[in-house]
């Protein structure tokens, strides 16, 4: 499979592409100066095995319905460690076999038929069938969140062949369904699950056990699990507020892995390797300073490029996050298939921005500029304001917790502009729909998208790649930079993932070994 691609259809089943996956990651925490071990080995330096894990993170999600909801964090805690897919992505971003062995696509490419693993089980012990699999997808189908709801939306039919057989008929062939369905949209939910804010159920290696709000999340080892066993009984996501807090916990060990590294500039205090190691990798997130396009101004693509033209982004990302991570231009992650490095598209020029903010009549333009609370967003508002304000931008910073922010801007869209990290897999579908908060409304770069995905798979790249130069050329947003993944850990774990493919923070792979 061509990487990164959308899968040629097979006629096949997807073979031994689990047992590459553990490889893969093996090798990947080799690099990093630990030791490659046997994942299955739970012992501890003291020969004892080691039970719990706690896993320290920034954003805590405000509720766990996926359905109801896009925030990343929920997916971080549930997706592939309680809920499961037919099919997973893997640190490549390839798909690889989950609850599904393999699957055929026929010649007209409208209809997918999955071999499911004839050993799965809910964690409740109900199998995974056929009939399951059907159920979850009519289930998900209304969903408030476009992320499930938008690729659901193009299934016209299911059909279980068999107890261990489901066909899946589109309406129109999709270059990205598959890959939609192997992250949020394709969770396959237990039918016996009745609240999915309270009670999520799913096959996965772990189950939720409890949610203390504003402190952690707790998850427990499924002791029927079907496939490779948890690491530990018990995983605590454990929620802060503060980064140097998150770093005091995992310096004291009151914490063994930092998911997310939120002050880059602190790397330095976990050099011993003896007892840490620092995974740098990368992720799908783009960092954002996004427009809200029902604003007069921001309607003005000539106030749109100066702002462009206004941000030293190469300054912003040395000041804000130690220099870690890279330029863009536009909301394509370096790990698609369609990345071009489209960074200089508008290359830092403040007398260019002084000049177009006065073609558009906007010489004392005033912005509001809302951001939830998290580092990288609340430490570039700052500088953003700082470097706008040099071209004659005034700009109201406000900083809002997430749940506010969430209420405020993503739904009520009261906002200028705003910025957020979003890590959806190949989230540059976004951009067409006006709906989505950012109300940007371009029919052409819609039409591009939606030939891109109905094209032939050869077709689909050179599509995405005029779609995402579109959208550069059209100052659609000011894209910052795309995230890194910067994990510490102590060094006696094994199997954490490098790369963030997904929202997802894999557990599944992760054991201890002395």
């Amino acid at each position: 499979m061509t990487p990164g691609l959308p899968p040629r259809p097979l006629r096949r089943p997807l073979r031994l592409a689990a047992l590459l996956v553990t490889a893969a990651l093996a090798g990947l925490t080799a690099c990093t100066g630990t030791a490659a071990t046997d994942p299955t080995d739970n012992s501890s330096a003291s020969g004892q095995a080691d039970t719990s894990l706690a896993v320290g993170a920034t954003l805590e999600p405000s509720t766990l319905d996926f359905t109801a909801s896009s925030e990343a964090a929920i997916g971080q805690v549930l997706l592939y460690n309680v809920y499961e897919t037919l099919l997973r992505i893997d640190q490549q971003g390839e798909l690889q076999p989950l609850l599904a062995t393999g699957y055929t696509l026929s010649d007209d490419r409208l209809t997918y038929t999955f071999t499911l693993d004839p050993k799965a089980t809910f964690a409740s012990g109900t199998k995974v069938d056929a009939d399951a699999v059907i159920k979850s997808i009519e289930r998900l189908k209304p969903a408030v969140n476009t992320n499930v709801s938008a690729p659901l939306a193009l299934v016209a039919a299911t059909e279980a062949v068999d107890a261990t057989t489901v066909a899946v008929t589109l309406t129109h062939p999709s270059n990205s369904w598959l890959y939609d369905m192997a992250s949020t949209a394709g969770i396959v939910v237990d039918p016996a699950t009745t609240d999915l804010a309270q009670r999520p159920a799913g096959s996965g290696p772990y189950q939720f056990s409890t949610w203390t709000r504003g402190d952690q999340i707790t998850l427990t080892k499924n002791q029927s699990y079907w496939g490779t066993p948890a690491g530990f009984d018990e995983v605590t996501f454990r929620y802060f507020s503060d980064p140097n807090a998150m770093n005091s916990a995992e310096l004291s060990g009151g914490i063994d892995i930092i998911s997310d590294l939120t002050s880059p500039s602190s790397l330095s205090a976990f050099a011993d390797t003896s007892q840490y190691q620092v995974i740098d990798g990368t992720t799908t997130g783009e960092v954002v300073l996004g427009f809200n396009h029902t604003k007069p101004a921001l309607q003005d693509r000539r106030v749109r490029q100066a702002i462009n033209y206004a941000i030293d982004r190469q300054s912003l990302l040395d000041t804000v996050w130690g220099g870690k991570g890279l330029l863009i231009g536009s909301m394509v992650a370096p790990t698609d298939p369609y990345y071009e490095d489209l960074s200089q598209t508008y290359p830092y020029d403040p007398e260019k921005a002084k000049a177009l903010l006065a073609e558009a009549g906007q010489e004392n333009l005033t912005l509001a500029l809302r951001v939830p609370v998290v580092p990288y967003a609340t430490s570039a508002a700052q500088v953003i304001a700082s470097m706008l304000g040099q071209v004659g931008v005034t700009v109201e910073v406000s900083e809002l917790d997430f749940g506010t922010w969430y209420t405020q801007v993503f739904t009520d869209g009261d906002f200028d502009m705003t910025i957020v990290n979003h890590v959806e897999t190949r989230d540059i579908v976004q951009f067409a729909n006006p709906g989505y908060y950012w109300h940007y409304d371009n029919a052409d770069f819609q039409a591009l998208i939606a030939q891109a995905d109905e094209a032939a798979p050869d077709e689909y790249v050179p599509l995405m790649k005029q779609a995402a130069q579109l959208l550069a050329d059209d100052a659609a947003a000011d894209w910052l930079w795309s995230f890194p993944s910067l994990t510490v850990a102590r060094a006696d774990l094994t199997g954490i993932p490098q790369n963030s493919t997904t929202t997802s923070f894999d557990l599944t792979q992760i054991r201890s070994k002395a």
